[in-house]
């Protein structure tokens, strides 16, 4: 059920860990992709109704992604220290809390449709489609923090595995949904981007029910839910110690695509579909970073518990040298493939034009990128959120917006582009940098 990734071989724990995640990443953004591919067939509109969803949709998975930041560096570091009592508790309590707070979260969202949307610059005639979408969307969020902070926890423990093989079923049972829903097949009525939506919450559900029953009954990773209240807050505020800035760090990405749909909004719905075909495509070829940046948390929480800050630093060394070559190898890859790619999703040349634009420009920064990932999870996993929310912050404000606003001026849409790639490869490095000073300090301090 677990792993020790506090002795043995660093690269053998890498890869073996990184490996089942990144099978069930491929699984899940490929099927997004063909989710986006199924929409596409609706025509523009509803291909422009998504763009303007994604930013919120990353928005609210980023705050999951915080809660599953936050369980993975408690439970990892409890496990580092052998404390079995401390990985059952963080477990249930983290679940418990992820829930409460994204039903919060879904009360606010199915409020605030029009005003929000209308804020990023959707139109009146896009309006009823991004509110059919997101009033059922929005119930996914809370389900799918509860599957993926139960998965999470696995992961922490060292069992990547289980969480490949879940995601990869989440994403079949949509696949099979999705046409199904959208279309109107074997006589369920046609909802179009409702039934988008609709499948993907129906699969979520399906899969969250099967986890939570496969972790409780067959391996036992819950503690009990009636503990003290004094208990549950301690837990929870040692959590929320990592999570809460963990969700400031993985929310400044939405927040700035927001911005750059505001930006390209003014260039006309066209516009705006094509960078929501471009930033649909790019997860797929991000998948090796996703998966590397979500066991190095574990590895990092584990180790540092146990005091091993040079297999610490060797792990670092190798996700650089992973991150620089893979990166560099794809920002090749994606000047041929681009115009392939988009084409697949619209036959719309301005759409494509501007898909194209944006994967190739941002393909020479992706192993910045993926630095970047890497050196926020580490520092989460040591216990240690600040120093990524202050990598991920500077990153957006400090170097991407001031960007963004110069080079638009002077390039258009592309400019935004430019801006972002800049980003990316300057706090990369800067990362990467920083982390390893991290690590050498406590390790002479013991």
């Amino acid at each position: 059920m677990a792993t020790d990734l506090t002795t043995g071989s660093v690269p053998q724990h890498l890869r073996q860990q990184a490996l089942p995640m990144a099978l069930g990443l491929v699984a899940i953004i490929s099927f997004d992709a063909v989710d986006l591919f199924f929409i596409s067939r609706l025509g523009d509109m509803p291909l422009a109704a998504i763009a303007f969803c994604f930013p919120v949709l990353w928005l609210l998975t980023s705050v999951i992604i915080g809660f599953e930041a936050g369980a993975a560096s408690v439970i990892s570091r409890a496990a580092g220290r052998k404390d079995q009592l401390m990985v059952r508790r963080q477990t249930t309590d983290t679940v418990m809390l992820a829930a409460i707070v994204m039903l919060v979260v879904v009360a606010i969202g199915l409020f605030t449709i029009d005003p929000l949307f209308r804020a990023l610059g959707a139109t009146d005639n896009l309006m009823p489609l991004i509110t059919d979408f997101m009033s059922i969307w929005y119930w996914s969020a809370p389900v799918n923090a509860v599957c993926w902070i139960c998965l999470a926890s696995m992961r922490a423990r060292g069992n990547s595995m289980l969480e490949g093989k879940i995601i990869t079923l989440a994403a079949l049972v949509n696949l099979v949904l999705d046409p199904i829903m959208i279309f109107g097949l074997f006589g369920f009525p046609r909802l179009e981007i409702a039934g988008a939506a609709l499948a993907t919450l129906t699969s979520n559900i399906i899969v969250m029910t099967g986890t939570i029953a496969y972790l409780h009954f067959k391996l036992r990773v819950f503690a009990t839910p009636f503990a003290s209240f004094a208990v549950i807050c301690s837990s929870w505020l040692e959590m929320l110690r990592i999570g809460a800035p963990a969700m400031l760090t993985n929310t400044v990405v939405p927040i700035a695509n927001s911005l750059i749909v505001a930006m390209i909004a003014g260039y006309g719905v066209v516009a705006v579909a094509g960078f929501g075909v471009g930033i649909r495509i790019e997860p797929l070829v991000l998948i090796p970073f996703y998966a590397v940046s979500a066991v190095t948390s574990p590895f990092m929480g584990q180790n540092f518990a146990a005091g091993e800050h040079g297999r610490m630093l060797e792990a670092r060394k190798m996700i650089a040298k992973f991150c620089l070559s893979y990166g560099l190898g794809m920002s090749v890859v994606l000047y041929f493939l681009a115009p392939t790619l988009a084409s697949l999703f619209s036959e719309t040349t301005e759409i494509r034009e501007v898909a194209v634009t944006y994967l190739r420009i941002m393909a020479l920064s992706y192993a910045g990128y993926g630095m970047v990932m890497s050196v926020c999870a580490g520092f989460n996993g040591m216990g240690f959120p600040l120093p990524g929310v202050l990598v991920s912050v500077c990153r957006a404000l400090l170097v991407f917006l001031p960007l963004a606003l110069l080079l638009e001026w002077w390039l258009g849409v592309s400019g935004l582009f430019f801006a972002g790639a800049t980003a990316n490869m300057v706090i990369g490095v800067a990362g990467y940098v920083w982390l390893g000073s991290y690590i050498r300090r406590h390790r002479r301090h013991g």
